[in-house]
């Protein structure tokens, strides 16, 4: 017999969190000081906007920069700063801003939201944590005004160049140039290109792995298996992205490298996604669906699942030991990262054909980049997402919150206690 309960969990604590910051978003998004004079947003869109920000996905159903005011742009920012910090991160920051003590739920909270395997430290941490945000995305923003003073005012330009950093550190994709084309205008910047690359780079290796190397130096023997595994496999598929980029679409370089990065969560982009290739925008779902590290502003399976499973799948095929970087990985990984790689797959599948039975006329390939895009919080589309009906929006913000929580989050929401001591006989079962 299974018992339905109802105590108050991490993963519940930041799943309701979560949903309320979105639910606030959305009510102050559509208050007029909020909007541009003459422009109006219904609930639905509100509600879209903020979940892709607080989800710091980067989809939008309205140009960002022709529909908010700068108030509007702040909260968006304000939004996507939290969605990217996490909740309980960013409210446990406040508490301990103001020497409050931490109790063992926040503690515990921390813990679960960066996926931590100690509660020695936290605080430590947590301080860290938010002085690297705070100082890279302060230089991010020095380096992209040295753009963007070039074609706006003082003011304006110092709005964009936060703005973007934000953006491109929390891997969101949002903008605020108001021309509804992302980045386009500045494909051939490449001071810009590279400092977003940057950007993007640091949110998504993870605030664990930016912290050890900080701690460390470069003194690789000395990091974890975590740390070792985030940061090359994001090195991998950067390049690796960039490469398979440079096969199938007509690319130089830089443009490959840019979207290898991009795709992983960020979701900025300077080159319209329907005029990709068939083999291209697949290039582009599976960097998607891997996405960044674990603990990171970005979305995806996470690198290290990924990781794992190739590590298992090269155990099966030629029995090599378990083991890189002089560890050895835990068998309870690799149960943990099949579970993962199933929901995530599972659940664009599913949402694809919710998409493709609510909007009939939409290309399948158009709306598995859509629903993969939704679920990896990148915010890279075909150009669909305006043309969503409410099911169709309604559906990829129940994806994009799903994706930000995490599968492992989404499936610990409903606990169950077993109370049955017996069990049946185990039997063999022939696989594959």
């Amino acid at each position: 017999m299974h018992v339905f309960k109802l105590e108050i969990t991490p993963a519940r604590t930041i799943a309701a969190g979560f949903a309320l910051v979105i639910i606030l978003g959305a009510v102050l998004l559509r208050l007029p000081f909020c909007l541009k004079p003459g422009v109006t947003l219904s609930f639905i869109d509100s509600l879209y906007t903020a979940t892709s920000a607080v989800c710091v996905t980067g989809l939008v159903v309205t140009d960002t920069g022709s529909t908010f005011s700068p108030i509007g742009e702040a909260l968006i920012a304000l939004l996507i700063q939290i969605g990217g910090l996490g909740v309980a991160a960013v409210g446990t920051g406040v508490m301990a801003a103001f020497n409050q003590k931490l109790n063992f739920k926040s503690r515990y909270l921390i813990r679960d939201s960066f996926n931590l395997n100690t509660m020695g430290g936290i605080i430590r941490f947590l301080k860290s944590l938010l002085v690297a945000t705070l100082v890279i995305e302060l230089l991010g923003a020095v380096a992209a005004f040295t753009v963007f003073i070039k074609s706006y005012d003082f003011w304006t330009a110092v709005g964009i160049s936060c703005f973007h950093s934000i953006a491109s550190f929390n891997n969101a994709g949002f903008d605020i140039l108001g021309t509804g084309s992302s980045m386009y205008i500045y494909r051939n910047n490449v001071w810009l290109t590279l400092v977003t690359i940057i950007l993007i780079f640091l949110g998504g290796i993870g605030f664990v792995t930016i912290n050890e190397i900080y701690r460390e130096g470069f003194h690789y023997r000395k990091w974890s298996l975590n740390t070792c595994v985030s940061l090359s496999m994001s090195i991998i598929l950067l390049f690796g992205g960039a490469l398979l980029f440079k096969c199938t679409e007509s690319f130089n370089w830089g443009e490959a490298i840019f979207y290898s990065m991009s795709a992983r969560t960020a979701g900025f982009s300077t080159i319209p996604l329907n005029s990709f290739t068939a083999p291209g925008l697949m290039t582009l779902m599976a960097l998607m669906f891997i996405g960044c590290a674990p603990g990171s502003t970005g979305g995806g399976i996470k690198t290290t699942t990924f990781f794992t499973l190739v590590i298992r799948l090269r155990l099966a095929v030629t029995n090599k030991p378990e083991e890189m970087f002089h560890y050895s990985i835990p068998e309870g990984a690799f149960k943990k990262a099949a579970m993962v790689f199933f929901m995530g797959g599972f659940t664009v599948y599913i949402s694809t054909f919710l998409l493709m039975y609510t909007n009939p006329s939409l290309h399948f390939l158009d709306a598995l980049v859509e629903m993969t895009s939704a679920y990896a919080t990148v915010g890279l589309s075909t150009g669909i997402t305006s043309s969503l009906n409410t099911a169709g929006k309604l559906l990829t913000i129940i994806v994009m919150y799903i994706g930000r929580l995490g599968p492992l989050t989404v499936a610990t929401l409903w606990y169950y206690e077993d109370d049955a001591k017996a069990r049946y006989p185990a039997d063999y079962i022939s696989i594959g």
